[in-house]
């Protein structure tokens, strides 16, 4: 019976367990918040507390059986949480055959405006991302040592159903700010599960994939298509030095970069479902029109 334990069953993994759930998968896995927990277990999952430490005396009895595990906790202060709670455990598992990293494109960094790929070398520009890099390297390494193919995938922008420029638009909270020369790359959230699901059927130790679709575009240029989509006004316009950005949010500008993806076609074999935001929009379009604001 194949398992799969995901160490943060949120956006991405729940994308990916009814794909293997109806194959007749076992789901088990983690969130933070008591609430999260009771919606997972009333989907059917198996779940748990992981916030980050080890006071949970019931995660290690959902490890057994694990044969695919999957892991999107950030790391923190004290590196991955995971590695630093639950190593031992992880690596007694006879039955584990599969390990998933998800990181980020952000440990790319600032590659003025240049496609990168698997082999361009990380130029993290922050602690959060210095962070990820090591992290990704601290698995790799693990992996190495107890003798399991670890995957690393770095994804671009996630967006799909509840978790949209639509959504933004809605509720009155996107905006279109401009920087010249300003492109990200992003992905639906059912092709990472593709992804996955594809890397799971023919893994390869130390493999690092970007997870991202096909055209890099200004996120003005998103919100104003998205916008046209449903016939409501964009809204105007923000110069980046004028936009009043908390300190994460403006990271997110500080590099730009445009984030090949040919390995995970070439490979994998993935033909992405939604290879630009203009098929991953239309997949989302909602039945009922915002109030223009």
């Amino acid at each position: 019976m194949s398992r799969l334990f995901a160490f943060g069953l949120g956006f991405s993994a729940r994308a990916l367990a009814p794909l293997l759930a109806s194959q007749g998968w076992e789901i088990a896995g983690t969130a933070r918040e008591e609430p999260k927990i009771g919606q997972l277990r009333r989907e059917g999952f198996e779940a748990t507390r992981f916030a980050g430490d080890k006071s949970n005396s019931e995660l290690p009895k959902l490890l057994q059986g694990t044969t695919h595990l999957l892991h999107s906790v950030p790391p923190g202060d004290d590196g991955d949480p995971v590695l630093a709670s639950y190593r031992d455990e992880i690596a007694k598992l006879k039955t584990l055959e599969w390990i998933g990293y998800l990181s980020t494109v952000g440990v790319y960094g600032d590659q003025q405006g240049n496609w990168v790929s698997e082999e361009t070398v990380p130029k993290p520009n922050s602690a959060r991302t210095e962070a990820r890099v090591v992290a990704e390297q601290d698995w790799l390494d693990f992996g190495e040592k107890i003798g399991v193919p670890v995957q690393v995938f770095r994804l671009a922008g996630i967006y799909g159903p509840g978790r949209s420029v639509f959504d933004k638009l809605k509720a009155g909270t996107a905006r279109r700010i401009n920087k010249d020369g300003q492109v990200f790359s992003r992905v639906h959230v059912d092709d990472i599960a593709r992804v996955l699901e594809a890397s799971i059927a023919k893994p390869r130790a130390g493999a690092i994939y970007n997870v991202a679709d096909d055209e890099p575009a200004a996120p003005g240029d998103v919100v104003a298509h998205a916008a046209q989509m449903i016939g409501v006004a964009p809204p105007p316009e923000i110069a980046f030095e004028d936009a009043d950005l908390t300190p994460l949010a403006r990271s997110f500008y500080q590099g730009s970069r445009k984030i090949g993806n040919a390995l995970i076609k070439s490979e994998l074999g993935v033909e992405l479902r939604y290879p630009t935001f203009r098929e991953g929009l239309r997949s989302l379009m909602p039945k009922e029109t915002p109030p223009s604001r």
